[in-house]
């Protein structure tokens, strides 16, 4: 006797794929299409949720542009809405230099000219990893912004209340 499947709701999972050109005009043009994904998506333009993925997306892409170039090669920014956040990947071809992981971000000295990009992510993402690209060569920056409500906004819609 075999046991029916159990229905947990539908899982909505929502994709959106670009690559662009490893240049600044490609990295403002990633941080100007995220913004216009999560809108659509229903995650308006001002609010908190769609500040801190477009300031992790412009330092992430803005990082593959300089640190993860590679001539002739783009990079490619994902976005994922999952149920209860906003995951963005921006992967690049590039090997060296590795990024520093959650945990190990330095702040850099009063005179550095750079190295405030990861601070941010790490700042405004609930969830940060580096990870090997797939596939190889290169490497891929995942953070996860966190969606306050929106469990129990899925959860008001699929009993009517929406």
């Amino acid at each position: 006797m075999t046991t029916p499947p159990t229905s947990k709701g539908p899982v909505t999972v929502r994709m959106f794929t670009q690559r662009l050109s490893s240049t600044p005009r490609g990295a403002r043009l990633a941080r100007h299409l995220a913004l216009n994904q999560l809108d659509a998506w229903g995650i308006p333009h001002g609010s908190d949720p769609s500040d801190a993925v477009a300031v992790i997306v412009a330092e992430l892409a803005a990082n593959a542009v300089t640190h993860g170039r590679v001539p002739g090669r783009d990079f490619e920014l994902r976005l994922a809405l999952v149920t209860g956040s906003v995951r963005v990947e921006v992967s690049d071809t590039g090997t060296r230099p590795r990024p520093p992981v959650p945990g190990d971000v330095r702040p850099p000295r009063p005179l550095d000219e750079d190295g405030r990009g990861l601070l941010l992510v790490d700042a405004l993402a609930d969830r940060w990893e580096v990870a090997d690209r797939e596939p190889p060569p290169g490497k891929t920056v995942r953070a996860e912004v966190d969606l306050p409500g929106w469990l129990s906004l899925a959860k008001g819609r699929a009993d009517g209340a929406g």
